[in-house]
């Protein structure tokens, strides 16, 4: 896999822990930087993805329809 630096500003306490983690196990902070972001991603996607759609539905940019109108075209009406 390619990969490019990202370079990216994190608390001291944070990069402390990532050390201190890093040297009990034997591994690299970068190995468990991307653990975790790796692990994130997909639920960033997704909630920051519902909040697109909210945003979007609230300025009226979504086409919707009513119960009524999806129970048709789905030939679920009456």
């Amino acid at each position: 896999m390619a990969k490019t630096a990202m370079p990216v500003r994190v608390p001291s306490d944070l990069a402390s822990r990532y050390a201190q983690l890093a040297e009990a196990t034997g591994r690299t902070r970068t190995f468990y930087v991307l653990e975790a972001l790796e692990d994130s991603i997909d639920r960033l996607e997704y909630e920051y993805g519902l909040l697109k759609k909210v945003e979007d539905y609230r300025a009226g940019k979504l086409e919707t329809m009513t119960l009524d109108e999806l129970e048709k075209s789905l030939d679920l009406a009456d």
